[in-house]
């Protein structure tokens, strides 16, 4: 698409898959007497850091897990075994799903040291060597559902610590009308806030859920010596047996078990801001044994005292810390909220550089930090989301209904994707492949199923939103690539359009011309219409062509290639990362070292701007021929963008049927 430069994908890079070492916070390793002590201190911080953000959804899920599966549970084999046995089941699940599928097997699969679902994406593409249609449907599916669970996560997580409020000592009741106002406020303030960036409260994240965790460990630590016979969980036997028994129930029940591992998927996704090794030191060392503790102590707190199941978490808080922990609560699913939040920000600006998606506001909101974005769009799009599901579901009890489908959803398309990447990447032979994924697969897909069933309860809402942005998404690459098809069909080769200028001169404009395109080889639209128009051609003329790699940086040695095509022509091609905001003119500063000086004084800016109309006789059906034209009047400028200063570009645009 001239002048539009959508983002295709530059040459795929191999993906390392050798073991990151944290580094100093400098980024440089010390050799000096007290190198050990410093590199030490840098891995505790980014430990820290790692708490702080990538296990605070995690991390909130004792607050509302186990009070939603024993209340299943206790509807069919109850006494004794639906207590032990969802217990065990949730403690099992945090190990084969959290730890041996994320933490010891996916977190391999890094794209240079980059998680998550897109870079998987990307990472499956380079390993099969071509553009595969069904990794690219996957990781659209992927990415779709991640905006599912960016909506009930802040709404779920806040709503269940407020709702502490309910049994506060001496308040019990009379502060229930003003639960829902109260998360709906705390959000409202949360998303505003976002425009400001969060680099400053940032560094408080890891200390407040440390000390989130530790009172977890703790208050379940109090309470496992209510019934020490509660250890019997850490058997796989009882959660096996609660299944057998309860026979379809158990089916149903392990949606609600499944509520302790979401947010699992964020130790993959995260793994590029902290690295491999203090994520898993965070959990292995830290975070799941708190985690472990406090599903004990529940389980010991309800088989002493079983009319606690109906609130187990804030029952067996002393009143002595009931409000200290409250507080703590409400602060740390604000924490959880922010680092979803942060993430939606994360994965658009991944799915706009990929090309998923048309180009989208995307603004830094720091100097020093590249991960610090704000994204306008989606922040609206989330607090209007966040705040409807506060209204319609009204407490988190009707939200775990909802909650589930969106992240197994992920899990399996993980799950899926890395088949690619062990087999072809790897070089893994297929009895390895097969043993180690299709466990994975079919936890995954029986936790999806389970979820499935509460549909009708409210888990239809991320279905309905993931299929929305999947036809979005589709909508935008099908229509950027028929477009780019009939440009490259009704344009002239840059080639012959060269040979043509050369016989016949036209007159010379002093200063550089930059033409931005898509395809290098065509003569760019804005370039043709310069010469119809104008009847001028600049005395340096440059095809500039923007590209995202399937990496999620690019060095800045590797970021500009320039090639000379005659004395009037040069073509140059910037690539950037699919993590990376491009900045069109800091790029054409490297342009130095290649013998290449813009005076940005004397530089003109041409893009190609194209009036779409909507066309029934060819390409997509005409209600897709809309979608498409209304997200392209909509996109970004890309004089915005590209972050081209205004006062240097020259727009010439032309209709064109879609």
């Amino acid at each position: 698409m001239a002048g539009d430069a959508p983002h295709d994908a530059g040459a795929p890079q191999p993906a390392s898959n050798t073991p990151e070492n944290a580094k100093h916070p400098t980024g440089h390793e010390s050799h000096a007497p007290g190198g050990l002590t410093a590199k030490r201190t840098g891995f505790m911080a980014l430990t820290l850091g790692a708490i702080g953000v990538v296990f605070g959804d995690i991390g909130t899920s004792p607050l509302y897990a186990l009070r939603e599966a024993i209340g299943h549970a206790q509807k069919g084999v109850g006494g004794d075994l639906a207590i032990v046995g969802v217990v065990s089941l949730a403690f099992w699940a945090l190990m084969v799903v959290v730890t041996f599928k994320y933490v010891f097997f996916l977190m391999r699969a890094d794209n240079k040291g980059e998680g998550g679902t897109l870079s998987l994406m990307a990472l499956a593409q380079f390993a099969v060597g071509r553009r595969s249609a069904w990794i690219f449907i996957l990781g659209v599916c992927g990415a779709a559902l991640f905006y599912g669970d960016g909506i009930i996560t802040p709404a779920i997580s806040v709503l269940s610590a407020v709702e502490g409020l309910q049994d506060a000592p001496g308040l019990s009741g009379k502060l229930d009308p003003f639960i829902v106002p109260i998360s709906a406020g705390i959000l409202i303030v949360l998303f505003m806030a976002q425009s400001r960036g969060t680099a400053r409260l940032a560094k408080y994240f890891g200390p407040i859920m440390a000390v989130w965790f530790l009172s977890l460990g703790a208050l379940g630590l109090l309470h496992i010596g209510d019934d020490p016979s509660i250890l019997r969980a850490l058997s796989p036997y009882y959660g096996v047996s609660l299944l057998l028994h309860d026979g379809f129930l158990g089916f149903i029940i392990l949606g609600s078990v499944f509520l302790a591992v979401t947010g699992a998927e964020a130790l993959y996704a995260d793994m590029g801001h902290f690295g491999k090794a203090p994520i898993r030191a965070g959990w292995l060392y830290f975070a799941l044994p708190c985690l472990t503790l406090n599903y004990l102590g529940q389980g010991a707190f309800i088989l002493d005292n079983p009319s606690a199941a109906s609130n187990p978490f804030w029952n067996m808080v002393p009143g002595f810390a009931y409000w200290p922990m409250l507080i703590l609560a409400t602060v740390a699913t604000v924490v959880a909220s922010q680092a979803v939040i942060t993430g939606a920000f994360s994965v658009t600006q991944q799915a706009v550089q990929l090309g998923l998606l048309p180009r989208i506001d995307i603004r830094n909101t720091s100097e020093t930090q590249a991960g610090q974005i704000y994204v306008p769009a989606v922040n609206t799009f989330l607090m209007i989301g966040v705040l409807t599901l506060l209204v319609v579901f009204q407490s988190s009890h009707n939200l775990t209904a909802a909650y589930g489908v969106a992240v197994t959803g992920t899990m399996l398309v993980n799950t899926l994707m890395a088949y690619s990447v062990i087999r072809k990447g790897w070089k893994w032979p297929m009895w390895a492949v097969a043993g180690t994924l299709i466990p994975f697969a079919f936890i995954d897909s029986v936790f999806l199923t389970s979820n499935l069933l509460k549909i009708p309860d409210g888990a239809w809402m991320p279905l309905v939103l993931g299929a929305i942005l999947i036809v979005i998404m589709w909508t935008w690459v099908r229509g950027t690539q028929i477009l780019t098809t009939k440009t490259r069909k009704d344009s002239l080769p840059l080639a012959d359009l060269i040979e043509m200028l050369h016989a016949r001169p036209p007159h010379r404009a002093p200063g550089t011309a930059i033409f931005l395109t898509s395809d290098p080889d065509v003569a760019p639209v804005a370039l043709m219409h310069n010469l119809k128009h104008n009847k001028v051609l600049h005395e340096k003329n440059v095809i500039l062509t923007v590209r995202t790699s399937e990496r999620p940086r690019v060095k800045d040695s590797d970021r500009v290639k320039m090639e000379p095509i005659n004395d009037d022509f040069k073509k140059l091609t910037v690539t950037y990362g699919f993590m990376e905001t491009p900045n069109v003119p800091r790029a054409l500063g490297l342009c130095r070292k290649q013998g290449l000086k813009f005076d940005i004084m004397s530089t003109s800016f041409f893009l190609g701007r194209r009036s779409l109309i909507p066309s029934a006789r060819q390409g997509m059906p005409l209600w897709q021929d809309r979608l498409f034209i209304f997200l392209m009047r909509n996109a970004a400028n890309p004089t915005d963008f590209f972050h081209i200063p205004p006062g240097r570009v020259v727009e010439l645009g032309a209709q064109v049927a879609v």
